[in-house]
């Protein structure tokens, strides 16, 4: 589905469904095709012209830790996807399967075309499982393996794709600035089309059946489906005015909800084979990146102040473990935000204690400790936290701690004005450094890793290495035009210094921008 709009405005954009009958293994049936004449390579496009306008967006996320948690359970799910054969060779090599937050509040989750997945905070902060938001992502992957997107775009074949995709960022917009969706919904026929590209129940029922195998496969309770499909009615009977796009996009039924339920053993027993499947229950650690999501969601100073009211020791006193560690760890995140420190290291303290038995939740108060030495300017604080979380090598060892521990260790040179380049900070400067570039090569669509890579190489005095580590800042937000330009700036200082310059570094330099041309001249021509 794709979707939004709190203001009422829903839109899904689809693809095409295989009639595959549930249960029934992708391997074992004959490709009947998907009945669409959009190439993958033409819906990755599209759906790249539209992640380009989310990445610069205001309201888009990039957090370190937040991502990391996503990113845990997107990643088995891809990971079950491909073992089903519900993702084929040629979409495995050509879409992005990458997930973008957003900072909305609303509870709402879309597939774009190309396999981008966008994921508002509101969604995270009210889940109550790892289940239940596996249930929710499977879902949406499952709109995309069955190729319900381009099908979708298909009945609109009259319609040029540029204008489905002007249309698609409309209705994003819409749910932030009615007016800013009606300039970019383009003439009637595109209003017109808009009712048209909701999904079809069939298709609902599909990617709910789809998903549902997926998420089952890749270890997660099945009772996830149900307790979230239960969830979002009781939303729809009770409070939605607006706040739950995903209702209106995902049709709510007792026979959905009941297709899911009879998928479970009668004796809730899960079967033998799905042996790696948990219990749906909400966990500390969850119900903290639950708290993390609500708080950057709603960053107004009312919204802020509550959480320290909501953890005042008699109320917590009569919650779960689990919430006690949500409302702390949330109250003291709110306090960083405020800058009210002092009541931040109270909060803390008393989550350490909480969290004390449980590692998984343990670690996260650790790095939300982090957190709170940095906003302090305590880096000698803020190194000793990640350095209890270590391994012998001392090497950060989640994407969480390698940024935190980059941001330590940028703040800790900076901070040391005058200080000699074989001073300890700098050494550790430089060992994050290698460390983030090791990242990099691993992972080059890592926006945040390279924007902390230009700022180490500012302060290492590496002003080429700084000026191509932005431009790659732009190329993993889609940016081309903007990265070639960076590039070449790069090239113009080259020419400016002479003999004295990185050669190695000037080279890539060189290399990355025929590239990015390439890409500039393929934008150009989707115009």
């Amino acid at each position: 589905m794709l979707v939004v709009a709190s203001g009422g405005v829903t839109v899904a954009t689809a693809q095409v469904t295989s009639g595959r009958p549930a249960g029934t293994s992708a391997a074992t049936l004959p490709n009947l095709g998907d009945g669409t004449d959009m190439i993958p390579s033409a819906e990755r496009r599209l759906g790249d012209r539209i992640a380009r306008e989310l990445y610069r967006d205001p309201d888009y996320v990039d957090d370190a830790i937040l991502t990391e948690y996503v990113q845990s359970i997107w990643q088995p799910l891809l990971a079950a996807a491909r073992q089903r054969g519900e993702i084929t060779p040629e979409q495995d090599e050509t879409y992005a399967w990458e997930v973008i937050l957003g900072r909305d509040r609303t509870v709402n989750a879309f597939a774009l075309p190309g396999a981008y997945m966008g994921l508002h905070l509101g969604l995270i902060a009210v889940v109550t499982s790892r289940d239940e938001l596996a249930s929710v992502l499977a879902h949406e992957l499952s709109h995309v393996t069955q190729r319900h997107i381009a099908r979708m775009m298909t009945r609109q074949s009259q319609q040029a794709p540029w204008l489905l995709g002007a249309m698609i960022l409309g209705i994003l917009a819409a749910g932030k600035s009615p007016d800013a969706a009606n300039a970019m919904i383009v003439g009637g026929q595109a209003v017109g089309a808009q009712s048209q590209l909701n999904f079809s129940r069939d298709m609902e029922r599909e990617a709910d059946r789809v998903g549902f195998g997926v998420a089952t496969q890749a270890g997660f309770a099945p009772q996830g489906f149900v307790s979230m499909f239960a969830k979002l009615q009781q939303a729809s009977r009770l409070n939605d005015s607006g706040n739950f796009p995903y209702l209106r996009s995902h049709p709510l039924s007792t026979e959905r909800m009941s297709d899911m339920q009879s998928r479970i053993a009668p004796t809730g027993v899960v079967p033998v084979t799905q042996p790696g499947v948990r219990q749906n229950v909400q966990e500390a650690d969850q119900a903290m990146m639950s708290a993390r999501a609500g708080v950057l969601s709603n960053p107004t100073v009312d919204a802020l102040r509550t959480w320290s009211l909501q953890a005042e020791p008699t109320l917590l006193s009569k919650t779960t473990a689990a919430q006690q560690a949500a409302t702390l760890y949330g109250a003291t995140l709110a306090a960083i935000k405020l800058r009210d420190h002092s009541a931040a290291q109270g909060f803390w303290l008393r989550l350490t204690e909480v969290t004390r038995n449980d590692t998984a939740a343990a670690r996260l108060a650790r790095l939300l400790g982090v957190e709170l030495a940095l906003a302090m300017d305590d880096t000698a604080r803020a190194s000793r936290l990640l350095s209890q979380g270590r391994a012998a090598t001392g090497i950060p060892t989640s994407r969480a701690e390698l940024f935190l521990a980059a941001q330590t260790r940028l703040k800790a040179a900076t901070s040391a004005t005058g200080a000699p380049p074989d001073s300890l900070p700098v050494r550790d400067l430089l060992a994050v450094s290698q460390t983030l570039q090791t990242w990099v090569a691993e992972h080059p669509k890592d926006a945040q890793a390279w924007q902390l890579l230009a700022s180490i190489y500012a302060a290492q005095g590496r002003t080429l290495s700084s000026i191509r580590a932005q431009a790659e800042i732009n190329v993993a937000q889609l940016d081309y035009p903007a990265a070639l330009a960076r590039f070449k700036t790069a090239q113009d200082w080259v020419r400016k210094q002479g003999t004295a310059v990185d050669h190695f570094e000037a080279s890539i330099i060189d290399t990355r921008t025929r590239q990015v041309e390439q890409l500039v001249r393929e934008q150009a021509l989707e115009r």
